[in-house]
């Protein structure tokens, strides 16, 4: 009996389709085989020129976030006291604390009242200077923080502050000329005052020296001795916290 491959059993095209199928599978698993071999050695960057390229700019893309870090824990710059400044105590005290604060924040209204304390157990030791920094979530603190700069216009910045700091739960339009009008102020130059925003520019300007000094948060405050070294204080410290601060560098 003569002895028959499948080729002779089968037609032409039938054996061209086999023999194409044949290829392909074989030059399929010869692919697995190389690909595999190069990630089992962990490098596939002969199989494409670009895949270098690839992996440097994803390791770019990850060390961005850590440059911008870097930059961020840069010493800040605190911008220095001056006569526009409000300074409450003694202007020649050698500790100044410095106070970023929001009328309309609940955290500062608390440590307005750590402050306070401070002021009156270390008179003459400390100055307190406050400056504006309202936050865009609360609807209120841009126009109170303007209505105690009108007040700062009659010579009562920190009396209106302290009414302010008062009624932080209900600051308004008719709040802010009540105020006005129990500390004695001129209501109708303080009205106008606040309806023209004369103000505005000052608030803006202290907000963004606060973000030149790193504050990011309210309150975010800086006791400063008298050599010029500054001590960050994030948030409502209560004054037992303040206290031992303060005990330490008037101890230096």
């Amino acid at each position: 009996m003569e002895n028959k491959t499948i080729f002779d059993t089968v037609n032409s095209k039938t054996a061209f389709g086999i023999g194409f199928v044949s290829a392909i599978l074989m030059v399929g698993t010869l692919g697995f085989i190389v690909l595999g071999g190069c990630f089992l050695k962990g490098d596939c960057t002969n199989l494409n020129g670009n895949a270098a390229q690839a992996d440097d700019l994803a390791i770019a893309k990850e060390e961005a976030p850590a440059a911008a870090q870097v930059a961020a824990d840069e010493p800040a710059s605190i911008p220095i006291v001056s006569s526009t400044d409000h300074i409450r105590g003694d202007e020649n005290a050698p500790i100044t604390i410095i106070e970023y604060s929001d009328f309309e924040c609940p955290y500062c209204s608390k440590f307005h009242e750590t402050m306070v304390q401070v002021m009156e157990e270390y008179d003459g030791q400390v100055r307190w200077v406050y400056r504006h920094f309202p936050l865009s979530f609360h609807p209120n603190s841009q126009s109170a923080a303007e209505a105690s700069e009108c007040a700062a216009n009659q010579g009562k910045f920190w009396e209106y502050a302290d009414k302010l700091t008062e009624n932080r739960a209900s600051l308004g339009a008719d709040v802010y000329l009540s105020i006005a009008g129990e500390l004695g102020l001129n209501t109708t130059t303080f009205q106008s005052c606040l309806d023209n925003d004369e103000e505005e520019t000052t608030i803006t300007t202290m907000y963004q020296g606060g973000i030149g000094a790193g504050v990011t948060g309210t309150p975010g405050s800086f006791i400063i001795d008298s050599k010029g070294s500054a001590t960050p204080v994030k948030g409502a410290l209560p004054f037992e916290t303040v206290k031992t601060m303060l005990d330490e560098i008037l101890a230096e």
